[in-house]
């Protein structure tokens, strides 16, 4: 496929992106977000890609000692997942200095809501992301949402996340690729709004939106969870000159909301 179609640049988003079920299953995350991506940079070496953007993840930073958190963070992930993320940014590094392979890391943090349209939208199976859980729970198909945690050290014992609407997100691969590729040099840049809400926050939120009620159930912290992940995004501002149009959290919601109530599946 490379060397029919020749790329000048690869974007890379397959993973798979559970917390919990990478602790539980390690190898599972090791062989497919790692060892396969392997696979598929060597191809790209063989054939003379030399850019390459890639989906990473704020889990590489694991239990945050700034707030924000910056690049320059220490990498110090706590759970398989950011752990195997944290190793390919190590191989996308040692790439450039061997092949001089230039990269766009992007470190996510929580990508939300859907196309305005309701054309695309989340859809895993099974479902893990906070708010598709909510929603489901306000349309009927669960019969409750479950906090995993409420004793976390922040204002309402629940884990705070910083979230990112996907329109916005999908800007900044395309920034991001445009910068590899003129200036010919590698970039590790977060990838959110700079502020987070807790849980009980995205649940009271959803409320207002759908103007429905559901069930809240209170559970235990998952093994793998930070209390608070917040980016510093200054540096997407500024080198990118990125500039958000939809950080607004009841309206990442809306468009989910749009998109559940008229998906097809």
């Amino acid at each position: 496929m490379v060397r029919e179609f020749r790329p000048e640049v690869v974007m890379h988003f397959a993973a798979f992106i559970e917390v919990g079920e990478s602790v539980r299953k390690p190898l599972k995350y090791y062989d497919n977000n790692l060892s396969r991506t392997l696979t598929m940079l060597n191809v790209l070496v063989q054939e003379g890609v030399k850019h390459f953007v890639f989906s990473s993840t704020a889990a590489v930073y694991g239990m945050p000692e700034k707030l924000p958190i910056p690049e320059e963070h220490p990498i110090k992930p706590i759970n398989p997942y950011g752990a195997s993320k944290a190793f390919v940014e190590r191989i996308l590094q040692d790439m450039e200095t061997a092949y001089g392979f230039k990269y766009a890391s992007l470190r996510y943090f929580n990508a939300a809501g859907a196309d305005p349209l309701a054309r695309i939208g989340e859809s895993h199976e099974p479902e893990t992301h906070l708010i598709p859980l909510i929603l489901k729970a306000a349309k009927g198909e669960r019969e409750s949402i479950t906090i995993y945690g409420t004793d976390y050290p922040t204002p309402d014992g629940t884990a705070i996340r910083d979230y990112i609407h996907v329109e916005d997100l999908s800007r900044l691969h395309l920034m991001a690729m445009d910068y590899i590729l003129q200036s010919d040099e590698s970039l590790i840049i977060n990838c959110g709004y700079g502020h987070g809400y807790s849980v009980r926050e995205v649940i009271e939120a959803a409320r207002r939106v759908t103007g429905r009620d559901f069930k809240v159930v209170e559970g235990g912290r998952r093994p793998g969870d930070a209390p608070v992940l917040v980016a510093d995004n200054s540096k997407s501002l500024k080198l990118l000159g990125w500039k958000p149009l939809y950080d607004d959290l009841e309206y990442i919601i809306e468009t989910a909301w749009k998109w559940e109530l008229n998906r097809r599946f």
